[in-house]
């Protein structure tokens, strides 16, 4: 089957390669503000020469986000397009990924998300760059679109370097190897041989099966031509407890694997872990009557603080510069809600113990728990 919308941009030239099957999988939990827009951006996909069927997992969506899912499912079987919604119990991503993936019959699997919109040519780039490099997973750099004042400005800080540690998928220009992907298309038989996704991860899940993927000897690729625009967190608020949870989160793969896949991924949770020491020191030697060791301590923290406070200011200069002095004022601001944000998650984690093989630890049910809006 093909979608009978898809765009006939380049068709003569597609239409050469021979057919291939092709599942997209979606997770997807009470996302009605966005699911109309991510089923007409996957409607636009262009599929000329492929078989193509869309699986979304739908993780008991409380708010009308299924019943618009049944209304298009029941429409696309009358308009040859292969879309099925089925069951995800365990209600957060990886678990939706994985039944997705089982339930898939294509040789290929792309992974899609709901809060993103795909350039008409995504899928067929995908399938296109997995087969030129020889890479175990391509996907593309993580662009961003936004509407609102603060929606706008987090996105931007999304970009800058101060806010990714350099993260190579937060650049829109590179091509070549990188330690992770957004999203992903993987050939079945790679998932098959790895492993599917860790069911014990909220978030980082991506990270950690690529994490996998390299360990194995395998290649994850970075393609601009892989495009697509993901919708940030629209408030403050959404973004410390979206972050907060890949803080949380990265410890249980940094245990997993016993490294860490970057130490960019180290670096929010170590420098406020050693701020947060040595404010305990400086009270301690206080309560002692240590002048000097409290002085000693408190100028530390100060040189931290101080070296934090102007790095953070030269960076939302330099993000005002690209994408506009309004933005100056919050940047600041925005930076110190990634950082805190995912410090903070990183370390309750690293302070509690593991979960069990078969169940959450009572605090992980509260952090998966917590909303984004």
């Amino acid at each position: 089957m093909k979608f009978e919308k898809a765009s006939t941009m380049h068709n003569s030239e597609k239409m050469e390669m021979p057919a291939m099957g092709v599942s997209i999988v979606v997770p997807c939990r009470n996302e009605i503000r966005h699911i109309r827009d991510f089923l007409e951006s996957v409607l636009r996909q262009d599929v000329a020469g492929m078989n193509v069927e869309v699986l979304i997992a739908d993780g008991g969506s409380t708010d009308r986000t299924r019943q618009v899912l049944d209304r298009f499912e029941r429409w696309s079987k009358q308009n040859r397009v292969a879309l099925r919604v089925i069951d995800n119990p365990g209600k957060i991503v990886s678990t939706g990924l994985n039944a997705a993936i089982r339930a898939a019959s294509g040789e290929f699997i792309i992974r899609m998300d709901v809060h993103t919109r795909y350039a008409p040519d995504y899928v067929q780039n995908c399938i296109t760059i997995l087969r030129e490099t020889d890479a175990d997973n391509v996907g593309g750099p993580a662009l961003t679109r936004a509407e609102g004042y603060m929606a706008q400005a987090i996105a931007h800080a999304y970009h800058a370097w101060f806010a990714s540690g350099g993260a190579k998928f937060h650049n829109a220009r590179y091509e070549g190897p990188v330690d992770t992907v957004p999203y992903g298309c993987w050939k079945k038989s790679t998932l098959e041989r790895v492993g599917l996704f860790d069911e014990k991860l909220v978030r980082s899940q991506d990270a950690e099966l690529n994490l996998r993927i390299a360990s194995s000897g395998g290649k994850i690729w970075q393609s601009p031509k892989i495009t697509s625009w993901y919708s940030p967190r629209k408030s403050l608020r959404a973004l410390f407890c979206q972050h907060f949870q890949y803080g949380y989160w990265k410890v249980s793969v940094i245990r997993k694997h016993r490294k860490p896949a970057s130490l960019r991924s180290l670096a929010p949770g170590i420098c406020l872990l050693a701020a947060l020491l040595l404010l305990v020191f400086a009270a301690a030697a206080n309560l002692g009557g240590f002048a000097w060791w409290r002085h000693l301590f408190l100028s530390s923290l100060a040189i931290l603080a101080g070296s934090y406070f102007a790095a953070s200011f030269f960076a939302s200069i330099q993000a005002a510069n690209e994408y506009g002095g309004e933005f100056l004022p919050v940047f600041p601001i925005v930076f110190a809600t990634y950082h805190l944000s995912y410090g903070l998650g990183f370390l309750l984690a690293v302070s509690c113990r593991p979960a069990t093989r078969d169940r959450f630890t009572s605090i992980q049910k509260v952090v998966s728990a917590m909303t984004n809006e």
